[in-house]
């Protein structure tokens, strides 16, 4: 069993994974928004983690320092709030069905309180709760504190923070600029657009799933799908040199995997044409820049075309087009060229992932005499 998931567990494989039963959960999403489930749910994740600790090589890949502990609480807690919302989501939904209000908007929940004393006692004592289990966490786990830096010497594997190692795990798949800046910087914009593209009224104040299905699938896909996938990885599954190591694999820093990665001019003039690299770099780079212009420009043209027939969940989404037309006609062109631009931005990371994973691509666009690396 330890040795499947040492070799299941590799990117290639678990994202797979993790996308199909995204998918699955959102399909059945009447099935997983019971409490049954829920309960399942949680014991199942406790369990796992119980039986991974008590295997010494995971425990000790795990705690290679302290700041991978707050992984085992957020996992849970994740799993728990994703449930929650949308469990008070579907149970909404099944009300509405029969003609009765929301939950939110019954008489007995809707009645209001003064934000004074009563939202203020309520954060005092989150307040205190909060700094009790701060100290207690100080006391039991003492802060990772090493020596003073030192440029002669580097840790092995050097790791940022938890919650910068999605960052970190980006810089495998992109150019810095790209990871470090223009990513994160389109991550900032897009919620703060979500406000002026997002103009539907329904579910404010109130649970639900299915007045809100596309707002809340994208959410979670960016959410669950692709950034907390890459944060676990780069936390648990990055060892010495950067290399990828099962949850039950010793760390070894002899490893040494050959990664002979290639860029698309490298693929077109060598491999498949067998001649050398132009000298012109637009000659050279002429396939990268095409398929980027087609992704950017053309695709989304394509989009509004009715290019597939889903049912269901996903065809309220997909049908008539990418977003549907009438995604189109509600939000307007502008609007809607900018949700367009999001989500193919989005889009963008799991795609180069896979690309790197199966074919061993390194850029799509490699200029390094512009610095311009896509």
């Amino acid at each position: 069993m330890k040795e499947f998931f040492n070799i299941y567990t590799d990117p290639v494989y678990s994202f797979t994974f993790v996308c199909i039963a995204f998918f699955f959960m959102i399909k059945y999403v009447d099935l997983v928004a019971t409490k049954k489930f829920g309960i399942g749910l949680m014991i199942g994740t406790v369990v796992m983690f119980v039986l991974c600790f008590m295997d010494p090589v995971f425990s000790a890949n795990f705690y290679m320092t302290n700041d991978n502990v707050p992984i085992i609480f957020l996992v849970l807690l994740l799993a728990w709030t994703t449930w929650f919302a949308l469990y008070k989501g579907v149970n909404n939904d099944r009300r509405m069905a029969q003609g009765l209000p929301p939950i939110e908007a019954t008489p007995e929940n809707r009645e209001k309180v003064w934000a004074w004393p009563n939202l203020v006692y309520t954060e005092l004592f989150a307040i205190i709760l909060g700094t009790v289990f701060l100290i207690g966490w100080a006391v039991f786990f003492k802060a990772p504190l090493e020596e003073p830096a030192n440029p002669t010497w580097a840790p092995n594997p050097a790791k940022a923070p938890w919650y910068f190692l999605g960052l970190q795990e980006m810089l495998v798949y992109f150019d810095p600029w790209l990871a470090g800046v223009l990513l994160p910087g389109l991550i900032v914009v897009g919620l703060i657009a979500i406000p002026y593209i997002d103009v539907n009224p329904k579910g404010n104040g109130y649970y639900t799933f299915r007045e809100r299905k596309f707002a809340i699938i994208v959410y979670l896909f960016c959410w669950l799908v692709l950034w907390n996938f890459l944060i676990i990885i780069g936390t648990v599954f990055r060892g010495p040199n950067w290399s990828f190591y099962g949850p039950f694999e010793v760390w070894d820093t002899h490893k040494v995997i050959a990664a002979n990665n290639v860029n698309i001019s490298e693929m077109l003039w060598i491999n498949t044409l067998g001649v050398k690299l132009p000298s012109n770099i637009l000659v050279r780079e002429i396939a990268g820049i095409l398929m980027t212009l087609a992704y950017l420009v053309l695709f989304p043209l394509f989009l509004t075309k009715k290019l597939f027939n889903f049912k269901g969940t996903f065809g309220a989404i997909f049908n008539g087009g990418f977003l549907g037309k009438r995604y189109l006609q509600r939000l307007g062109w502008a609007r809607y060229s900018i949700l367009i631009f999001l989500v193919l931005m989005t889009l963008t990371l799991p795609i180069k992932m896979y690309l790197r994973w199966l074919i061993n691509l390194k850029y799509i666009v490699f200029m390094p005499e512009f610095e311009f690396n896509i």
